[in-house]
């Protein structure tokens, strides 16, 4: 037995278990060189007895590898676990990492205060960089020997995962305008290259098409809009900075607010967020949907199918994104830029 005053070793579990150290090992680290019936024995006894697992910091000075794997994420770290779309992301990666004995990471790019990488990214062996960073000094850090993956933006010489955002958006669109609206809306997500909520002028910059998915989406929307013969400089903009109802929430009340005459009939949403926070404003207002006013988003969230009337969007698969994006910082896939397809969903509020 393991005195009470000394930490348990792996050697130790593997001796009162009656197996080799190798599959105790296997057991943390290499889950598919064991049956399942034995890893899940080894592990709840491992808890049972107060094993916590191999130490990683011995085990990266032994081997060079950490067995962790880091996903930057562009906001930070309340909003990306809230939301929806970036928690659907995440559940790809954990799947595949837990199936290969990896631990995750999150690290944010958006911490108040701070244009550093804290010191726990060093130990990393591989990183997965999720949606526009605000600083590229913070990108800088990202050791640049180890493998990346970047998912829905751009970083020069490394692989990418996307979705067909262009075609999607002319699809949506097409199909927005089988029955011709009055006045078009669309609604963007970080789109002006400085931080801005409300309509867009020509004075606002915007973002590069390499660095936010909104240009494709939007380039996709004006070829569906000029194919019907509407001039794209006529339509109206607004920016929203985050996809959160609280910052939604004013662009669409003064988007819903304008007078009849004015308000846009045809909303043209870049997410689902966007999209749903309108509708539950156009409600509270008296606005009907579809009647009144049309809606489309973009991502497919649950939420948006499971309330009436349902949200036209479309529907992007981001936890195939999260695996694709896994299997190859891990080495299991050939690193090559990935573009997964979308499918539409006609829902009530744009039939």
């Amino acid at each position: 037995m393991t005195p009470p005053d000394r930490r348990m070793t792996l050697k130790d579990l593997a001796r009162e278990l009656g197996v080799s150290t190798a599959s105790v090992s296997n057991a943390f680290n290499r889950p598919g060189q064991l049956s399942r019936e034995l890893r899940q024995h080894i592990l709840s006894e491992a808890r049972r007895m107060g094993y916590p697992g191999p130490d990683a910091r011995a085990r990266m000075l032994r081997t060079g590898r950490s067995r962790i794997i880091a996903v930057v994420l562009a906001e930070t770290l309340t909003y990306s676990l809230n939301d929806a779309v970036s928690s659907e992301l995440l559940t790809g990666v954990t799947e595949v990492l837990d199936a290969h004995g990896h631990t995750l990471l999150l690290l944010s790019g958006r911490q108040p205060g701070s244009r550093q990488m804290p010191a726990s990214s060093s130990m990393a062996d591989g990183f997965i960089v999720y949606g526009l960073m605000p600083d590229d000094h913070m990108m800088s850090e990202l050791p640049a020997h180890r493998p990346l993956v970047a998912v829905d933006f751009h970083i020069n010489g490394r692989p990418t995962v996307h979705i067909d955002n262009e075609p999607a958006s002319w699809a949506i669109t097409r199909h927005a305008l089988r029955h011709p609206p009055k006045r078009v809306g669309i609604v963007c997500l970080r789109l002006s290259a400085t931080p801005h909520n409300g309509r867009l002028t020509a004075g606002h910059d915007w973002l590069s098409a390499q660095s936010t998915i909104t240009r494709s989406r939007l380039d996709g929307c004006f070829r569906a809009l000029e194919d019907h013969g509407l001039n794209r400089d006529d339509i109206p903009l607004w920016n929203i900075e985050e996809n959160t109802h609280a910052v939604c929430a004013p662009v669409i009340e003064e988007i819903l607010d304008l007078p009849p005459d004015q308000r846009p009939d045809l909303l043209l949403c870049m997410s689902d967020r966007i999209a749903l926070t309108a509708l539950t404003l156009a409600e509270q207002r008296g606005i009907r949907v579809p009647e009144d006013l049309r809606l489309t988003g973009f991502d497919g969230i649950e939420e948006g199918q499971y309330r009436a009337p349902r949200l036209t969007t479309v529907r992007q698969d981001s936890i195939e994104k999260g695996r694709m994006a896994a299997r190859m910082v891990l080495g299991l896939d050939t690193p090559s830029d990935r573009l997964l397809n979308t499918s539409l969903l006609i829902g009530e509020t744009c039939p």
